[in-house]
Parts: C-alpha cells; structure tokens; sequence
C-alpha cells in the first residue's frame, strides 16, 4: 500500500497492523504500508521520523501524542508528511489485534473484519499546529521543570563533572585525532551525508551510539567503537568488526551484555550515570581526541525537552564537562572546505592530453615531429629502427 499523496489522508485508511511498546525497535521491523501501534507518550521528532521513513501508513498511539509541557514536534512531522495519527484511550488494542491483522481506520475509529475495536481521536493538521504554537508560548514551565532536574542530578551524576568515571584501556586510539559520535537523533542521517568530505579528509574515530552504528554503515563506513545498551543496532553492524563497550548502571547491571554474550561478541564494560552518548563522549574526551564532532545529538533547548527522559540533564552536564571539544555536525559542516583531492588535477591533465593529441593529428608537420621523436626515443631505450 502506497502512501497518501495529500498531507490530509483520505479516510478510510486501510493496512496490515505491527505492534511495539517501544518505537526505536518496532521502525526496525516496520514495512511501507503498515499501520504502526505504539505506547509512546509526548512521541519526539526522532522517532516520528523513523516511523516516516518506515513509511508507515498510520499510527496508533495508546497515549497521548502531544506533550501539555512543550511544543514536542513529533506528531506535526507525522501529519505533514501523510500519516494518518489516531490517540487511543487506552492500550487494549495490543491485546485485541496480532500483527498482519488488517485494520481499517474511519476517523478516529479502528475496525477490523467489520467490527469495531476502539475509537481514539483522529490528530488533525489545524489542531496539531494550533496546539504546538500554544506550547511554545508557555514553554517556561517546561524550562523550569529541566532546570531543577538538572540541579538534582548535578549532585546525583557529578562524576560526570568531576571525570571520576574510570574507563578501561580501549583498542581504539582517540589521541590527538577528531571523534565523530553518531547518535540515532535530529536530522542524524542527513547530516551525517554533509559530513562525508570531512570524514574522507580528515578519517576521524567513528563512533555509533546504538543505532546509530546502523547509520554509519549504511553510508558507506565502518565504526571504530559502538557504544550503547546495544538495543537498537543490528546483529550485521554488532559484527562488523567495531569494538564494542556496553553502557551499564552504575550498580553494575549492563543490559546489553547478554546480547554480546548470546552472539560471542568480546565487550567491554563502563558504568556509568547518565546516557550512552554521555559516555561516548566521556571516553572520546578522557582519552585524548582533539575535537569531538557529535551527529544527531541535542543542541538547542525543544530538542532537550523533545528527548522527554529522566537523566536528559545528564547531557547537558556532559557539554559542561567536555566544553569547547564539542562541535555540533551542523556548524563542521557548514563551515569546513573540503580539499579538492587529486580528481581536478586528473581532469585537467587529461583534458590537455586529449587537446595536445588533437593537436597533433590535424598538423602535418607536427605528426612528421612526433614521428622524430618517437625513433628516436626508441634508438635509446635500445630498440631497433
């Protein structure tokens, strides 16, 4: 099933349901066509445009899509771009329907086979955007709320400030050369593409943060270092070849070590406060990169709030930490000059080739020249006249 063409979707809509209480896993296994039912309150732009390139006919949300807090752009990207969004009261469709089950969607109620399971509220463009400019307006709360979660966890994650964190000896060598850290975020494919003559010019350590390993060897290259859980990045990019050190709590519990054990992968492991781009970053910075180049990560005040978890602030504590070593994709991007490489001076050299030979056949005299020249060449390097 194609998408709709017009940002309104005509109703009714029709495809194949696929569950997943949690959206970064479920876009994983997402076809084009599929109604997505998700459990995902305040839905951030980040995984909006997961489910947008999963090209995701509709989306199902057993709750509540748009933030009362702040202007979280998630549910705006999914109407613009055609996808039917439908809030449901609760989750019971999760019980109610398996994967493959055909639903029809008419407004904000769900059928199958002719029965109606659940009716939610169908997200309408003029409401959404009415309602994402009101938050806007009123986003001091929200900035109040992140200040004092980050006060909080100032005293609770300070080893992210006072560098206490002990990190193991890694394989990977970040002395005094720039770190790429690819995060699955904002804007982190596109900008990772940007960055394609900067990471040819100057061959930074690439390092993917879960999922966003799966980015960097979809452009064409291969992580040095993966860092995360290890719950969104595929069994082929776990494979390929990168070193692998899996973000634990702090009292010591590591959920992505079973997996590595499972796929007899070697890992190392960190404990740690805060997020596995805190970490990523931390171990760029303690061991010695000249610059860290950070890719999908958050840079402005709505994509912290969009990020919408316990220990964002931690993120923030990190750039405090690290300071002027970090350097957002956008400003590398827009500023660096890539170098010509040698491709110009090949050009250049075969065009006046090509000119001299030209040159030379539609000159008599010069042909009679070239002819001199050539026995003679041949006398020396001892061949026979």
């Amino acid at each position: 099933m194609t998408l709709p063409a017009s940002t309104t979707p005509a109703l009714p809509v029709r495809g194949p349901v696929r569950s997943g209480r949690r959206t970064k896993k479920l876009v994983r296994s997402l076809r084009q066509g599929e109604v997505a039912l998700i459990d995902h309150s305040d839905l951030d732009r980040v995984s909006a445009e997961d489910l947008i390139a999963a090209q995701a006919v509709a989306v199902l949300n057993c709750r509540a899509s748009r933030s009362e807090e702040y202007p979280n752009m998630g549910p705006l990207l999914l109407i613009e771009a055609g996808v039917t969004l439908i809030d449901l009261p609760d989750d019971r469709l999760f019980d109610l329907c398996k994967d493959g089950d055909p639903l029809e969607l008419r407004g904000g109620e769900v059928w199958r086979n002719g029965e109606m399971l659940v009716a939610g509220t169908l997200q309408k463009p003029e409401l959404v955007r009415a309602d994402n400019a009101q938050r806007r307006l009123e986003i001091g709360g929200a900035l109040e709320a992140f200040a004092r979660n980050t006060v909080e966890h100032m005293v609770e994650e300070q080893d992210l400030l006072s560098g206490k964190i002990d990190l193991p000896r890694f394989d990977t060598d970040f002395r005094d050369r720039p770190a790429l850290i690819v995060v699955r975020g904002v804007d982190h494919r596109a900008d990772l593409q940007a960055l394609r003559p900067y990471i040819r010019d100057t061959r930074p350590v690439l390092v993917g943060v879960d999922g966003g390993a799966n980015a960097i060897i979809e452009e064409g290259f291969k992580p040095d270092m993966i860092v995360g859980d290890m719950d969104s990045a595929s069994d082929a990019t776990l494979r390929s070849g990168a070193e692998l050190v899996v973000h634990a709590y702090p009292d010591g519990r590591a959920p992505g070590r079973e997996l590595l054990d499972s796929l007899s992968l070697e890992h190392k492991v960190v404990p740690a406060p805060g997020t596995s781009q805190d970490v990523a970053m931390l171990i760029a910075g303690e061991k010695g990169a000249s610059l860290i180049v950070s890719v999908g990560s958050q840079f402005n005040l709505v994509e912290f709030l969009d990020k919408n978890r316990r220990g964002m602030s931690s993120t923030f504590l990190t750039r405090l930490r690290l300071g002027e070593k970090i350097v957002d994709a956008k400003g590398v991007s827009r500023l660096y000059r890539p170098s010509p490489g040698i491709s110009p001076a090949v050009i250049v050299l075969t065009a006046g080739l090509i000119a001299f030979v030209i040159v030379v056949l539609v000159t008599p005299a010069l042909r009679e020249v070239l002819d001199l020249f050539w026995l003679k060449l041949r006398v020396l390097l001892g061949g026979n006249v």
